[in-house]
């Protein structure tokens, strides 16, 4: 397994041993023992994976209390995975990154605690799993909008409106969101 720095503090990209042969392939996408190696010692209590059309677009999505790290993997397709830095502290405070994922690669990305989430889909279908530090609660969900003026996030969509829904239309201006944060 091999752990990349981003240019966002504590965001991280892992590209995990993929072993190929005629039959196929085989990776372990989770050792405890070896992602504590590696410094990444979170607690996984929560496993979600969603399946997603094209042009999907979910995000961007944060839990305030107790904040969720995250392990994000695309299992089928291909995605375009982004993350914003929400810690007011940070010197990399509202910037972003955002890497393309495929279910071949073997790639994942490591989410701390901290973080906005979104993805975008950019193959006819994708499947997107991760695991989570907490346990989800619609009490202390939130989200900023995923095409924010600020934040400019260059999502790959090529002229195309994306699917989003309905809750993510109605997520706060990251203005909003840091006058909340800063008071």
């Amino acid at each position: 397994m091999e752990v990349t720095k981003t240019p966002l503090d504590g965001l991280l990209t892992i590209k995990l041993r993929v072993f190929r042969d005629d039959r196929g392939w085989f990776l372990e996408s989770y050792n405890r023992n070896t992602f504590q190696g590696a410094g990444l010692n979170d607690t996984y209590v929560q496993d979600n994976h969603s399946s997603s059309a094209k042009n999907t677009l979910r995000g961007l999505h944060f839990q305030n209390h107790p904040g969720q790290a995250k392990l994000i993997r695309c299992t089928a397709g291909r995605i375009w995975d982004v993350a914003v830095d929400i810690r007011p502290s940070s010197p990399t405070f509202g910037k972003h990154h955002g890497m393309e994922l495929t279910q071949d690669e073997g790639m994942m990305v490591y989410i701390p605690i901290g973080f906005a989430h979104g993805f975008l889909v950019l193959s006819d279908q994708a499947e997107v799993q991760y695991k989570c530090s907490s346990v989800y609660n619609a009490s202390t969900e939130s989200g900023i909008q995923w095409d924010d003026p600020e934040l400019a996030v260059a999502w790959p969509l090529a002229g195309q409106t994306p699917l989003v829904s309905e809750r993510d239309r109605k997520n706060q201006s990251f203005a909003e969101f840091r006058k909340k944060i800063l008071a």
